[in-house]
């Protein structure tokens, strides 16, 4: 039986369309899950839309539109977007989905309930908009909102509170011990902190008079459960929380269904809404009954030519235009490339288009056109793997320092195959296993370099003059280092690794690479 790995993005709040920051969200979980796949685990992948709030409704009012109207529209739009950029997830979720959402969250709430963990009580604060939550004076920088540049509301009103404080101890040794991962180390200390001055009880309702969008309290419909307790719930009632089960089975494969993947083994977020990850949510869950996530993602912003993205500085990048004129996997490419994973980084169109023809369209498109053109000039477009005592005849050589790898002197490989395995595979694994995307990437480009110098040292548009048996030798392992090259940035750039096998006609498992037939191509990436 397949080992179980659930993964879930943050849902995308349904008050405007998508841009590339969330792009980059989803890509980054796409990676991890297809990887994932590859290893043979039984992968589910959720993303979704967070439809409720008084920052939706206002958004629907501004738009002049039925709040059902607008979120039917955004969150389309966010939908067209993982599609476009080839996300694999298995379900999308919407919170303002009656039948799949809201019982599992209203079951939830009794939970709460029962545990004793929710009362009433009057309160008077700071409410943020954009964040959808209480803030605090210390929160604020010259009387506004660190993240949004507004000044909050103040607001006085009689809600349900959630008993947070109960479960500071208990999610703080959680986190402490390992139980609950954080990614990075970073944030990890930064929840900690925050954890260790004491967590206090949350507001969990607002008036339905005043934020009538969302869902009705149990037993209480003057009142709308918070949002963030709507939003948060969505991990578990996608699984079928709430309508389809409400008890975890044993670990032991007894369960058939969805609830087979909970808890949750990652959730990549924002670094903005750590605390409710890492807080909130845990505290619901341990107050419920049911067990944590195992771990926590949480990535950076991206910042364009410096400065934060703003629909104000009308500095936005919008992530369909740039799939549009240079394909989603250029945009994958460039983001788990290019943008650090745990920290900011920064988006130009100038650094777009320079990642794409110096990388994509001269790096990677060129050695697979020159490669592929090579063989179909030379041997009618097939070859087969030749005998490895022929191999042995053109060895493929480097040094040590030249891959960065510890000591010093000359690689000289039996094979392609061999310094691929031997040496870049465990690089790029280590990378990946700690979500260093970029690194990984870089160790891939690494073998494409060695790659290309490979046939500079043989030149088989020369050798094929004198040798024609070294040349096809040559052509095998280049054509070899090429499908190595697809299978590792299958989870990066799919459609790419597709269209790489396809060009060699060769399937996605080593074992059958025996032979190689070219199939007429155009460019990977043609220069802009």
């Amino acid at each position: 039986m397949k080992e179980k790995f659930y993964i879930t993005t943050s849902i995308a709040y349904a008050n405007g369309e998508p841009h590339i920051g969330f792009a980059l969200e989803v890509i980054q979980a796409d990676v991890i899950a297809r990887y994932r796949r590859i290893q043979g685990r039984d992968v589910f992948f959720l993303s979704g839309t967070d439809e409720h709030g008084a920052k939706v409704s206002r958004a629907a009012s501004s738009a002049k539109m039925s709040v059902r109207e607008f979120v039917d529209g955004i969150s389309g739009k966010f939908n067209k977007l993982l599609s476009e950029l080839n996300i694999s997830n298995n379900d999308f979720i919407r919170t303002s989905d009656e039948k799949r959402h809201f019982p599992g969250v209203s079951e939830i709430w009794k939970r709460l309930e029962r545990s004793g963990d929710i009362y009433k009580a009057s309160y008077k604060g700071l409410y943020c908009v954009g964040h959808e939550a209480f803030i605090t004076e210390k929160d604020l920088v010259d009387g506004k909102c660190q993240d949004h540049a507004k000044e909050p509301e103040v607001i006085e009103e009689e809600n349900y509170f959630f008993r947070l404080s109960r479960y500071g101890d208990k999610i703080k040794q959680t986190i402490s011990s390992g139980e609950l991962k954080i990614f990075p180390e970073s944030r990890k200390n930064e929840i900690l902190s925050f954890l260790g001055k004491g967590l206090e009880d949350v507001s969990f309702s607002r008036p339905s008079k005043d934020i009538p969008w969302g869902i009705p309290v149990p037993g209480d419909p003057t009142q709308t459960m918070y949002v963030w307790c709507d939003a948060l719930s969505n991990y578990i009632t996608a699984l079928g929380f709430g309508t389809q089960w409400t008890e975890i089975s044993a670990d032991d494969g007894s369960a058939s269904g969805r609830e087979k993947f909970w808890p949750a083994d990652l959730h990549v977020i924002g670094k903005d809404i750590l605390r409710f990850h890492a807080a909130i949510w845990p505290g619901m869950l341990l107050s419920s009954g049911l067990p944590l996530p195992k771990s926590i993602f949480a990535h950076g912003f991206i910042t364009v030519g410096g400065r934060k993205m703003s629909k104000t500085l009308g500095n936005i990048v919008d992530p369909f235009d740039l799939i549009e004129r240079f394909g989603a996997d250029a945009l994958r490419y460039y983001l788990l490339r290019e943008v650090p994973v745990f920290e900011d980084g920064d988006f130009t169109e100038d650094k777009f288009l320079s990642a794409y023809n110096d990388n994509l369209a001269k790096g990677l498109g060129n050695y697979i056109s020159r490669t592929s053109k090579m063989v179909e000039n030379y041997f009618s477009g097939t070859i087969s793997k030749p005998d490895p005592k022929r191999i042995s005849e053109v060895p493929f050589k480097t040094t040590m320092n030249a891959l960065n790898l510890e000591g010093s002197g000359n690689i000289e490989a039996f094979g392609v195959e061999y310094f691929i395995l031997n040496f870049i595979r465990p690089k790029f694994e280590e990378h990946m296993e700690n979500f260093r995307f970029s690194e990984a990437l870089d160790t891939v480009w690494v073998l494409l370099g060695k790659l290309d110098g490979y046939i500079q040292t043989y030149e088989p548009f020369k050798l094929i003059k004198t040798d024609r048996l070294k040349t096809e030798v040559v052509l095998w392992e280049a054509s070899l280092g090429a499908l190595y090259v697809a299978s590792m940035i299958a989870p990066f750039m799919p459609q790419t690794s597709e269209k790489i096998f396809k060009i060699f006609t060769a399937s996605e498992d080593p074992k059958n690479w025996n032979s190689i037939k070219i199939f007429p191509h155009a460019s990977l990436f043609p220069r802009k």
